[in-house]
């Protein structure tokens, strides 16, 4: 029986088999560095956009407080009462926040008794606007002066203070959002110290920032929908790459 020395069929088919998988495995190779490298560019403009790009609401605040004159009367009652403040606006965002003026009004017990303006500036980023503001806080428009004569007898005159700050915040000079922060702070003034007490600032919650942590949360399912249909695509390709592999007849 005659022998050949070149290459038999079954040598031809196996070549081409080794060959099919060599390649199903560089494209298997490929997709997955295709779906890591979308993954990565995936965190990497989630990271961005709830960090840098997120705008914060800013904070507006009275800092610390001294005292020029308490003349209080303990027979009328009333106080007049001299305040020099220190009220600040934090700003957190990547970008500067450009506000118009407002007023900060002081409450005794939901009465004013004294306002204030503070001018229209611009808080750098990532950084506090500091303002010295004077103001007159006088008991004359009170329409009941019992509360104020026992407070004045236990040495401690209670205040609030409130006020709405609207502005824009600016992104890179090229993004520009509406911010409106509100000023809620309580304190009290002690008498026989002339120093400001237990003064605290709260913060009001803000329906959009719920908003827009629900948005974010939302589009973070979405990218993890995306990698999951890749996922789901690279499987599906795995398979058909499989099944052919398997109909080749050797």
């Amino acid at each position: 029986m005659p022998q050949t020395n070149g290459p038999t069929k079954h040598d031809e088919e196996a070549a081409t088999v080794q060959s099919d998988e060599l390649r199903r495995k560089k494209r298997m190779k490929y997709l997955a560095y295709g779906v890591a490298f979308v993954v990565f560019q995936t965190g990497i403009i989630l990271l961005f956009a709830l960090t840098v790009m997120k705008i914060r609401t800013p904070k507006f605040r009275v800092r610390s407080a001294t005292f020029e004159t308490i003349d209080v009367v303990a027979a009328t009652p009333s106080f007049n009462i001299r305040m020099n403040a220190e009220v600040g606006i934090k700003n957190t965002n990547f970008g500067h926040y450009k506000f118009d003026n407002s007023t900060v009004t002081f409450f005794y017990k939901g009465t004013p008794v004294g306002s204030v303006i503070v001018p229209n500036a611009r808080a750098r980023a990532r950084s506090t606007k500091k303002f010295n503001i004077v103001v007159d806080l006088i008991s004359t428009s009170l329409p009941s002066t019992l509360e104020l004569g026992n407070d004045i007898s236990s040495g401690v005159i209670s205040l609030s203070s409130q006020s709405t700050l609207r502005g824009k915040v600016e992104l890179f000079k090229i993004m520009k959002k509406k911010k409106s922060t509100q000023m809620d702070c309580t304190m009290a003034i002690s008498l026989a110290d002339k120093a400001i007490q237990n003064l605290k600032c709260k913060e009001k919650k803000n329906d959009k920032r719920i908003l827009a942590l629900w948005f974010h949360g939302d589009m973070t399912l979405r990218v993890l929908q995306l990698v999951e249909k890749l996922s789901q695509s690279h499987l599906i390709f795995s398979r058909v790459n499989l099944q052919t592999f398997m109909n080749i007849k050797i």
